[in-house]
């Protein structure tokens, strides 16, 4: 992560893990709950809810809102057996905050694609709105903990996709005005193979000035370590998995993730069979590898639920994270670097974008260049 050039220096502390305690837990609705696995020692898992209960888990993807907009009628109160997630096994699996993917089908794209993650933002309030009594919109870490302490789920908008702000610095703002937080860099001219354009850099920088969060994941080298020069904010790798456990095109190898963790950014890891493996143990070995690598401020958790991905048999939906952190315990983590990787690693990255939008409004105005001028 780049310096702030004044005199304004950015905490790299999580600013202190809050001790509330989220709504009590309620049974889990679908009809196939997490995958029961023999357990002879319950007291780990007891752990797991106790840590849980006091820091929550942010989960850095769900697919959710493009599942629910093809289903004619839902409750999620009540209970929805054809998705992953709802609100019943979100209180079950301890889930405090989760990142909604506004990601499109890659033939979409100009603007068509600035149009359709509109409707999704403008869905994504929809969702929310229809049920106050479970979830929240979030902006920022502390409407997160708000949240949280009303026993609400805080939903955070984002990531898009890049093609989503249709080359156009004015619509990145637009998006930011209307929720917009977290913003993929591939799938534009401007983030590519080749890595960023002058262009992409000043999409960067604009990013800072106005708070949105640098997701990385399936970037090329060239656009990860070039974000890591031009960025002042910290970033995310909201899908991403350690490639020398798994040689998946998304995970990371050891080199980013020791530049990833000395930037200040965040990897999440996410919980599918494809990127991570198929037991509860495989995704528990990427955590162990991500956390020596990058360092425990540097791993955070990604369900990637309501994707269409399969996931890990012990790991089938969003109720299902007392079971990982349990494996976790079981492996000598202390309560503490939970902490961290549940709910604290994330609050300090949107706590270190909320401190960078502020210095940089103090010395930059809202950038006017177009891709036209900077990259010809």
């Amino acid at each position: 992560m780049a310096d702030l050039q004044d005199d304004l220096h950015t905490r790299t502390d999580a600013g202190g893990l809050d001790e509330l305690s989220t709504a009590p837990a309620a049974a889990a609705f679908p009809p196939e709950p997490c995958a029961p696995v023999s357990d002879p020692d319950d007291e780990p898992l007891a752990r797991a809810h106790a840590v849980l209960a006091a820091h929550p888990v942010a989960d850095g993807y769900s697919g959710l809102s493009r599942r629910l907009k093809h289903l004619p009628w839902y409750d999620l109160e009540l209970g929805e057996s054809v998705v992953d997630t709802d609100l019943p096994r979100l209180r079950e699996g301890r889930v405090g905050a989760l990142f909604w993917s506004l990601h499109l089908p890659e033939a979409i794209d100009g603007d068509r694609a600035v149009g359709a993650t509109l409707e999704q933002l403008d869905l994504v309030e929809t969702v929310v709105r229809a049920h106050p009594d479970g979830l929240r919109l979030a902006y920022d870490a502390g409407q997160a903990i708000d949240a949280r302490n009303c026993g609400r789920v805080a939903v955070l908008p984002g990531p898009a996709g890049a093609a989503a702000i249709g080359d156009c610095l004015g619509i990145l703002r637009s998006l930011y005005a209307l929720g917009l937080r977290v913003l993929t860099l591939t799938g534009a001219t401007w983030a590519s193979e080749a890595g960023l354009t002058r262009f992409g850099e000043e999409v960067v920088r604009e990013m800072n000035r106005l708070g949105v969060v640098a997701d990385l994941s399936g970037a090329c080298a060239e656009t990860v370590r070039r974000t890591f020069a031009v960025s002042k904010a910290p970033v995310l790798c909201t899908r991403s998995a350690a490639r020398a456990l798994r040689p998946h095109p998304a995970n990371l190898p050891d080199d980013l993730l020791v530049e990833l963790g000395a930037a200040g950014g965040l990897c999440m890891v996410p919980l599918t069979a494809e990127q991570t493996g198929p037991t509860v143990r495989d995704v528990a070995d990427h955590l162990d590898h991500v956390r020596t690598v990058a360092g425990p401020q540097s791993v955070g958790l990604s369900g990637t639920y309501d994707t269409g991905i399969a996931h890990p048999l012990e790991l089938g939906d969003a109720s299902c994270y007392p079971r990982l952190i349990a494996e976790l315990l079981r492996r000598g983590w202390d309560e503490s670097d939970v902490a961290l990787l549940t709910w604290g690693n994330v609050q300090r990255v949107l706590r270190g974008a909320a401190f960078t939008a502020r210095a940089a409004a103090l010395r930059r105005e809202p950038s006017t260049a177009t891709i036209a001028e900077l990259d010809g």
